[in-house]
Formats: structure tokens, C-alpha cells, sequence
């Protein structure tokens, strides 16, 4: 009978495979670049303990009270917002109250960060409105164009006054007392 000839199946060498992967991720990570500018920019107070903290009186109507429900409603001064008109309302409100006025923001636990950050860039993008505004009037060009020293100026007649509250939904504090 006819012996078959045994063929060599060609293969292909991959021994260097590993090397090449390794060297474009290297390669692909050192030319990326990182946005670092991301995110909500805070500073919070330094707590100082040798100080008595008492509250401060404030008049209710220097406050815009703006919430955030479990079910990712957003209200301001007791009324159910569209995401749209925040701004304004924001800007209006700051405009007419002036460096005394306070934007008190209260998230429910349960509100989604999608609706809370959309709230804050709305009100962060009234305050940069009003600022490029107070910019233009006072020194005749827009808020970004300032040098720094302008900036702070600006900075001290239009400043960011925020405040945080969060709360527990009606649930998990009765489950809380419960334990």
C-alpha cells in the first residue's frame, strides 16, 4: 500500500507576540493624555475645634432651597423644576440677592448622581454667566480673558455660596432607629 507522507502544517512563530502587546500598550498609554479638569471642584472648610461653632442667623429669603427627591425630581423653593429653567431661576436669583445669598442644595440618598451633578452644572454655569458678565462691565472683557488678579476681584463680588444637605429617605431612618 501507498505509505502517506506526513506534512508539516506551517506555523506561525509567536514567540515575540507577547513583546509587541506589551510595548504598544506602553506606547499607547504614554502619548494619551489625562483630562485631570474633570469632576465637581470643592474646598471645605478647615474644621477648627478650638472655636465655638454656633449657628448663623440667615434670612430665609437669601436662600434658594434647591432638592433633589428619591425619584430624581428636582425642586426648588417648593416647586418641581424643569432641568432647562434652572439656570436662570439660579441666575436670577444670585443677581437679585446679591454676595449674601446662599443656593442650599439637599439630595435624598436615593437620587441618582447623574440628576445631582446636571444640578450643579446648572448652577455652576449661572455663576460663570454672571461673572462673565460682572467681567464685561467692570473690565470690558469676558471672565476667561482676566488675569488673575481680575479673577479674584471678580471672584470676591460674585462668589460661589453652596450648601450641602443630605438626607436619609423616611425608610432607612426608621430602619436605622430600628437597629
Amino acid at each position: 500500500m501507498f505509505k502517506r507522507e506526513r506534512r508539516d502544517i506551517p506555523k506561525l512563530n509567536t514567540s515575540s507576540t507577547a513583546d509587541i502587546s506589551f510595548m504598544l500598550l506602553i506606547l499607547f498609554l504614554v502619548t494619551t493624555s489625562m483630562d485631570m479638569n474633570k469632576g465637581v471642584d470643592r474646598q471645605l472648610p478647615p474644621i477648627d475645634k478650638t472655636e465655638d461653632q454656633r449657628p448663623t442667623p440667615i434670612n430665609a429669603r437669601m436662600v434658594m432651597k434647591c432638592s433633589i427627591t428619591a425619584d430624581n425630581k428636582i425642586v426648588i423653593d417648593d416647586k418641581t423644576i424643569d432641568k432647562k429653567q434652572i439656570k436662570n431661576l439660579a441666575f436670577n436669583f444670585i443677581k437679585a440677592r446679591g454676595k449674601e445669598h446662599i443656593i442650599q442644595i439637599q439630595a435624598d440618598r436615593k437620587a441618582s448622581y447623574d440628576t445631582y451633578f446636571q444640578l450643579q452644572n446648572q448652577i455652576i454655569a449661572a455663576y460663570n454667566a454672571l461673572r462673565n458678565e460682572h467681567s464685561l462691565a467692570t473690565f470690558g472683557k469676558g471672565y476667561d480673558l482676566c488675569s488673575n488678579e481680575q479673577k479674584a476681584v471678580i471672584n470676591e463680588e460674585v462668589p460661589q455660596r453652596i450648601s450641602e444637605v443630605y438626607t436619609m429617605s423616611t425608610e432607612a431612618t426608621q430602619k436605622g432607629g430600628a437597629e
